[in-house]
């Protein structure tokens, strides 16, 4: 795929629900992207059938707007037919221009089923340095990859610059912004088996949390992991001159259809008369209208960036339109601009005990009040936040009529009986390997193996005596700015002998210039969860794989039963509810904090990123027995240094051994 000389990016918009596809074909986008009743990491969108894809994907490719599918779930073992169903159905039935995945296993999956599109990379896989690219483009014939929100316009030229001829890239330029960087984010499984790997986020990261009664004003809690919005705005003319950026992102399946319509047309004001000052001014005004968040340009000017978390600031999803006011039978809000029948209010947050929707039935001109009749289901608290969520203008909603009347009839497609092609599974080994994991070398005792984060004093100070021992791990990402140090400090381990390394992305493997002699395991941030996708690690080069601890026993034990590589575990430690590049200048490090639930946790900076830690260990030690007898082969234990202030709690540790993950 030959980059051509004159360079527009793609517009692509999310679309959750069928009105909102309408809408961003009534918008003008150049693509959409929307996921299927499963496998789709916004499983709480509504989403769509495979007979309803199939009559929207006509709609769409008649007016020249490609569709990608996400099919960017973790797949856990007993899902693989059923993803490859879908796959298979897509194929024979929807034609979509591409598929959207984080999991290796769907890659394999889509070359089975003979998936005839392009196969592009979700931000969810981690694709978040320069030298993973060509990597990727070689092994795998990925045709594009969504980089992480975090990086600045510097960081994603980086990234072009090292993009190979047959790749592009994909850019969020407006939307939500996530306090864990993608993929890297296990707060909401931890804390009860909802992964967001898998479109089940609770979004724990947007609640009220107290740090030593410093957060936020005196002893009040605040949300101090809840992000503002994203948006590039008038900086895509910036972004537009990086030719590799094929497309740019617009976040938000969960929206509705005045949000897909407004990004949309705002931002492709922007890219076709951005330089019209007028025009300039109508588009910002467009984004301001879309009913999301306060917005922040994050990092995307590095001399200039910007923090996402401000506590004084609204961070709930909607546009602020007032505060709750009168009495509790008799409450009303004195909104900021007008409202139109059909608007849907959010009253409070979500996490709000008077928390409730509202749909409003009359015209209410700006700075009219409105009374918020609930009808006796929920009584509002004084003084709470007033949300519009959603708007349906008459306007809008007949562009949308007009467009889907050129729809044609939705066909019954018939059920796909495709089934997998699973790897032979390997011989068990019974004698597993126990490795203890630190942030600073120890000295080896006998002949016993260690694990050892990846660190200048690690490089400097590992002896060769040892080397062979020692196990040495990379960190779970490594940014543009980074890659030059990380791949330096690689080359001081293997001068000094070390040969064993647990990699932390597919895609780190790419940092070793050879792969002859040296031991390499897939860590279990690779998120690994299915046997495809084990399978394809093999064919990567890899030695062993660390299987998700996200998973519950079944699923682990079924793993072990087909696996074609040796497996690892983490069988207790410390393990992160996410890891950030960004931190609230309200929250100190290594000072313990406290959720609405009472549950404590602490934040400690490893490298340029922030680690969250919750103050109980997961421990799955007890169920070893079981895992040596199924063949794990490596256990490994997370110890991290523990600060002062916090204190341990004694609280099972099981994750989601026994309910399994959703």
């Amino acid at each position: 795929m030959n980059m051509p000389d004159s360079h527009q990016p793609a517009i692509l918009a999310p679309a959750g629900n069928r009105a909102a596809f309408l809408a961003a074909l009534a918008a003008g986008a150049d693509a959409v992207y929307c996921g299927l009743k499963s496998m789709s990491a916004r499983m709480e969108a509504k989403n769509f059938s495979i007979d309803e894809m199939a009559q929207l994907t006509r709609l769409a490719h008649d007016r020249k707007v490609k569709v990608y599918v996400t099919v960017n779930t973790l797949l856990k073992p007993d899902e693989i037919d059923r993803a490859g169903q879908l796959i298979d159905s897509l194929q024979r039935y929807v034609h979509p221009d591409a598929l959207i995945v984080q999991d290796l296993g769907v890659v394999a999956l889509a070359r089975q089923a003979g998936f005839s599109g392009e196969i592009h990379l979700s931000t969810l896989a981690n694709v978040s340095f320069p030298r993973a690219l060509g990597f990727i483009a070689r092994t795998l014939a990925v045709k594009r990859v969504v980089v992480p929100r975090e990086l600045s316009i510097d960081e994603i030229k980086a990234m072009a610059g090292a993009c190979p001829k047959t790749m592009g890239l994909e850019t969020f330029i407006h939307g939500a912004l996530c306090y864990g960087v993608s993929g890297r984010c296990y707060w909401s499984s931890y804390m009860g088996g909802k992964s967001g790997l898998r479109g089940r986020c609770v979004q724990p990261c947007r609640r009220r949390y107290r740090q030593g009664g410093r957060v936020g004003q005196g002893e009040k809690a605040a949300r101090v992991f809840s992000c503002q919005d994203f948006s590039v705005d008038v900086l895509v003319k910036i972004l537009g001159q990086v030719k590799k950026v094929l497309a740019w992102k617009i976040e938000g399946r969960k929206k509705g259809p005045h949000y897909v319509y407004y990004t949309v047309t705002g931002y492709r004001m922007l890219r076709d008369q951005g330089n019209d000052a007028r025009t300039k001014r109508d588009a910002l005004d467009m984004l301001a209208q879309s009913l999301g968040r306060e917005a922040t340009h994050y990092r995307f000017l590095p001399q200039r960036p910007q923090k996402p978390i401000d506590t004084r600031r609204q961070t709930a999803s909607g546009q602020f339109m007032g505060k709750v006011q009168g009495s509790a039978k008799n409450p009303s809000v004195v909104v900021r601009q007008a409202l139109l029948p059909g608007d849907v209010l959010r009253l409070g947050y979500e996490d709000d005990a008077g928390h409730t929707i509202c749909r409003v039935t009359r015209f209410v001109p700006k700075k009219g009040r409105y009374p918020l009749n609930l009808g006796g289901r929920k009584t509002p608290t004084p003084g709470s936040p007033v949300f519009l969520t959603d708007r349906r203008e008459k306007a809008l909603e007949e562009m949308m009529r007009d467009v889907e009347a050129e729809a044609t009839a939705p066909e019954s497609i018939p059920p796909s009986h495709f089934k997998a092609a699973l790897p032979r599974p390997l011989a068990k080994s019974r004698r597993p390997l126990e490795v203890h994991v630190r942030r600073t070398p120890s000295q080896a005792t006998g002949r016993k193996a260690t694990g050892i984060w990846l660190s200048e004093t690690v490089a400097a100070n590992i002896g060769k005596s040892v080397a062979n021992l020692s196990w040495i791990w990379l960190p779970p990402v490594i940014w543009p700015d980074d890659e030059k140090r990380v791949a330096g400090l690689l080359r001081q381990c293997l001068e000094n002998e070390a040969r064993q390394f647990v990699l932390n992305t597919p895609w780190q493997m790419s940092l070793f210039n050879r792969l002859e002699g040296l031991r390499l395991w897939a860590g279990p941030f690779c998120n690994t969860a299915n046997v495809l996708c084990l399978e394809t690690l093999k064919t990567l080069g890899y030695s062993g794989a660390f299987v998700s601890p996200e998973l519950g026993e079944a699923d682990i034990l079924t793993l072990c039963r087909q696996s074609p590589l040796p497996l690892g575990i983490v069988l207790s430690g410390h393990w992160p509810l996410c890891i950030s590049r960004t931190l609230a200048d309200d929250m100190r490090l290594r000072v313990p904090f406290d959720s609405p639930r009472g549950e404590q946790a602490w934040v400690d900076q490893h490298g340029p990123d922030y680690w969250t830690f919750p103050n109980w260990r997961m421990d799955i030690t007890e169920m070893r027995t079981i895992l040596q007898r199924s063949g794990i082969q490596m256990f490994a234990h997370l110890d991290e240094p523990v600060p002062p202030a916090v204190s341990i709690k004694n609280r099972p540790g099981l994750w989601n051994w026994k309910i399994g993950l959703q």
